[in-house]
């Protein structure tokens, strides 16, 4: 890392060879070529239970999801509860640094353990009904009044443990703990570009939940791609984005988006690596299914998209910082960047997905179908890969 002043900054030389011949490939605004396209969905991509049901049972309960950031209980003995996925999850890292997922239930009558869906640090955890313990690392410590229980068979109460990998700074679960673990479609090559954004070794200065009435596919839409940037944020950080396409690459099942901050030239990355990456390009990552990487010259955005029916979605939005907010400079840079974002995102971005599930709804596009263009070509790239597992 180099600093500038006392905030340390990635350079063009920490990124992978992949994500620097990207970069490379990015022309000048002024000699970009624009290629029309036309690409359709059928609204009841959106709307219908049935479709939503094959999403939920083919690709969020079978592939692995990320269901926290590896920053989020960064500590040994921490952990952090969550049920955005209609699945009681409780996160934790145990004592020797290892990442756990398991079932937020107790083994005594399936009472909910942790309830309070911020992180927390502690060696232990009690069920607040009847105080049954265990360790962070899922194994049952204690049970009151043990003597009371003829036969209890305490290691058959070990918390229920979902299969799970951590992984380029999030950790990743696969929700049916009956399904066969596949962790395959975490390539190397999408682990070696969030490593390479040091995603696992950055510092979590805020995190927001939002809960948005659309489909989780069009609370994702605008986050890959650029065609809504001039329109949609034209009162807020439109002037920072040129109109024309990313540089788009397909790691797998997972896209990388690649672009050029306004009225950028190739002769900007001269010196490259001594300068602030992110202040010349924008990275944004679409990670299957369903979570978003943005970078930003002095943080990142990560969120997590979360399904809970056809028409509601529940967004865990987190800004990490290579630095901690341990000093005045620090602390001003980021709170006015944090308080930016939610207000991008939230008001805006969000926003639109809402209209947009609200009008779809109206019955107004049943006869023509949601039309794409060029700029917007990921999107419909996103969901063939969707329909490759529903149709499986």
């Amino acid at each position: 890392m180099n600093t500038e002043t006392s905030i340390r900054f990635q350079s063009l030389n920490e990124l992978t060879k992949g994500q620097i011949e990207a970069i490379r490939s990015i022309p000048a605004h002024d000699q970009v070529t624009y290629a029309a396209g036309r690409f359709t969905r059928p609204t009841s991509l959106f709307l219908d239970e049935g479709h939503f049901q094959k999403e939920q049972a083919k690709v969020f309960r079978r592939l692995p999801v990320a269901v926290a950031l590896s920053a989020t209980v960064k500590e040994p003995n921490s952990m952090v509860a969550d049920a955005g996925y209609g699945v009681p999850l409780l996160i934790t890292r145990d004592r020797e640094g290892k990442a756990h997922v398991f079932l937020n239930v107790c083994m005594h009558k399936g009472a909910t353990l942790l309830n309070n869906c911020e992180p927390r640090k502690g060696g232990r955890i009690s069920c607040p009904y009847h105080g049954w313990t265990w360790g962070v690392d899922g194994k049952m410590v204690g049970v009151p009044r043990a003597e009371t229980f003829a036969d209890l068979d305490t290691d058959k109460r070990n918390l229920v443990e979902l299969p799970s990998r951590e992984a380029g700074g999030i950790i990743w679960a696969i929700l049916d703990r009956h399904a066969k673990p596949d962790f395959s479609p975490l390539n190397d090559d999408i682990i070696a570009d969030l490593q390479a954004l040091d995603l696992a070794g950055q510092y979590l200065y805020g995190h927001k939940t939002f809960h948005v009435k659309a489909n989780w596919k069009q609370v994702i839409e605008p986050f890959i791609e650029g065609y809504h940037v001039q329109r949609l944020h034209a009162q807020s950080i439109a002037p920072l984005f040129a109109d024309v396409p990313s540089v788009t690459t397909r790691l797998g099942n997972h896209m990388r988006q690649i672009s050029g901050k306004v009225e950028f030239t190739p002769a900007d990355l001269e010196g490259a690596g001594m300068k602030n990456i992110h202040k010349i390009v924008t990275h944004a990552y679409q990670l299957f299914p369903n979570t978003v990487v943005i970078t930003s010259p002095y943080y990142m955005s990560v969120m997590i998209i979360m399904p809970n029916a056809v028409g509601e979605s529940t967004v865990h939005y987190h800004m990490l910082t290579l630095n901690p907010a341990d000093n005045a400079q620090a602390e001003r840079l980021y709170k006015t960047s944090y308080e930016t974002v939610l207000h991008v995102f939230g008001n805006e971005d969000f926003a639109a997905a809402e209209t947009c599930y609200a009008g779809l709804k109206s019955g107004a596009l049943d006869d023509v179908d949601v039309v794409y263009s060029s700029l917007e070509e990921n999107i419909p790239s996103h969901y063939d890969i969707i329909d490759k597992y529903i149709n499986a």
